[in-house]
């Protein structure tokens, strides 16, 4: 079955450069455990590179198997409010995490010359539980800042969202113009 796996521009996605069209993404939203994490990162908009974006974290990597139940994969960057407020869900030993999430991934058409959301949640809140990988929350946080940006601090995490026993819908596109909508979540009973 073909996957979805990215490798992101981290420093491009916190300081846009018009003239690098390299694939950039962020977690938009996220609350993990009833726990909301800030959008607290202000970045800029690949489609629309003057207008600021609120974002949770700088995405560095994003994987998704593309079946209906295969987790959603994310590693990137967050702030020190974000990782003070991750280290305690990664260490509480929870059987499961309820997760809610919106996320978005940009790729450069070169055709269209412009950017396009290759990868994305739409406007819908997504729900899921953080992956386990046996015993574990497949959910982890640095303890050191990063030293790839180093401006704001920010901080390597990483975690796996399954879906919510419901209808979902994750959004792909290949161009600017070739979008698909593939199922992930299924209902139960």
């Amino acid at each position: 079955m073909p996957q979805f796996r990215r490798t992101l521009d981290v420093a491009q996605g916190f300081e846009f450069k018009g003239d690098r069209q390299t694939r950039v993404g962020f977690l938009t939203r996220l609350e993990l455990g009833g726990s909301i994490f800030s959008a607290d990162l202000t970045c800029k908009d690949p489609t629309s590179p003057w207008a600021d974006l609120e974002v949770v974290a700088v995405l560095t990597e994003v994987l998704w198997e593309t079946g209906v139940t295969d987790a959603v994969c994310f590693s990137g960057q967050v702030s020190t409010a974000n990782r003070q407020g991750l280290a305690p869900l990664v260490f509480s030993g929870a059987a499961s995490l309820e997760a809610s999430f919106k996320f978005a991934v940009y790729e450069h058409d070169p055709l269209a010359g412009k950017y396009f959301l290759a990868f994305h949640s739409n406007s819908t809140d997504l729900s899921g539980l953080i992956e386990k990988r046996g015993d574990e929350l497949n959910l982890s946080v640095a303890d050191d800042p990063s030293s790839g940006v180093q401006c704001p601090m920010n901080y390597s995490f990483e975690v796996a969202i399954v879906p919510a026993p419901r209808a979902q819908a994750l959004h792909l596109a290949t161009s600017d113009l070739k979008n698909i909508v593939k199922a992930w979540g299924r209902v139960i009973g």
